[in-house]
């Protein structure tokens, strides 16, 4: 059956009010226009809905049998059509998945879980690494949100940048270069890479050699604990976003230094797709970790 739900509105209407000017004027159309979708209803229920009683009509017994029926789909449709904007985070049950590199996951961490959790006793968070190769996990829901330095170059992605990073490089305590690092020093030294996919060489490379330099990099890897644990036992820099490894840097008893060589500033990006544009619940985890990051870029407190 091909049926006009458009129907439900019209029979809601004639049985709240009893007669067909009060359901046209309910519905702001005409009366002949609600006179001929009473006569659909009729020849489609087999029923006459309403009847005259004088200068009144007065429901049938079907009418007054499916009235609360009919009400309760029509204020379901609506519901349907013209959902809640409202976020009741004390009732929020749900769980989240976030993908960024481990710094970020060890940086973000404790500020984003303490505002969640505070906010929205019932959600729960995943913080997974990311992939050495690239995923459709974004795509396919997997992961609800990932966050990194590159925005995503599909349309079906949207993506907002929340935040910068500085370069700085990273040494042990004591190391010859500790408080007098050159350029030409910079590029005599080993080097540590951290490289999810093993690279060895990325953007400075290209830096220097415009200077007519080259460095020599001793290994990539892909954590950066482990490229920070390397460079605390060796002489090998490590050249990392200052702030997001400020946790490892501490713990390690790192030494720090700017960058030698003009550099921009890293971005950091989180993505997600357009399904969740719209969904108030994302919209609220994008903003907490929008948050967590503007925190941890102003140095405050990793609290709610």
């Amino acid at each position: 059956m091909h049926l006009d739900l458009n129907l439900l509105t019209v029979l809601d209407a004639l049985l709240q009010e009893g007669s067909v000017a009060g359901a046209a004027q309910r519905l702001r159309l005409s009366s002949p226009a609600v006179s001929r979708s009473l006569g659909r209803l009729r020849r489609l229920t087999g029923d006459d809905i309403l009847v005259r009683t004088g200068r009144t009509m007065t429901p049938t017994p079907y009418a007054l049998a499916v009235r609360q029926q009919v009400s309760d789909l029509v204020r379901q449709a609506e519901a349907v059509l013209t959902p809640s904007r409202e976020l009741d985070l004390a009732g929020l049950d749900r769980t989240f998945t976030l993908q960024c590199h481990d710094v970020l996951a060890l940086s973000l961490g404790p500020g984003l879980l303490s505002a969640v959790a505070a906010q929205a006793p019932g959600v729960r968070m995943r913080l997974l690494a990311e992939p050495v190769a690239d995923t459709d996990d974004l795509r396919h829901g997997r992961v609800d949100l990932q966050v990194g330095a590159d925005a995503p170059q599909l349309p079906e992605f949207r993506h907002e940048t929340v935040g910068h990073d500085e370069l700085a490089v990273i040494m042990r305590g004591g190391h010859a270069c500790a408080g007098r690092l050159d350029l030409d020093a910079y590029a005599a030294h080993p080097h540590v890479l951290i490289s999810r996919r093993g690279r060895l060489a990325d953007p400075i490379d290209e830096l220097l050699a415009a200077r007519g330099l080259h460095r020599r990099v001793l290994a990539a890897v892909g954590a950066s604990a482990t490229a920070l644990h390397v460079v605390s036992r060796s002489d090998s820099l490590l050249t990392c976003p200052v702030t997001m490894c400020r946790p490892l840097i501490d713990a390690f008893g790192l030494h720090t230094e700017a960058l030698p060589v003009p550099s921009s500033p890293i971005p950091i990006v989180t993505a997600w797709h357009q399904r969740f544009d719209t969904d108030t619940a994302h919209a609220w985890l994008r903003r907490q970790v929008r948050v967590a990051v503007a925190d941890l870029m102003a140095g405050q407190p990793e609290s709610p």
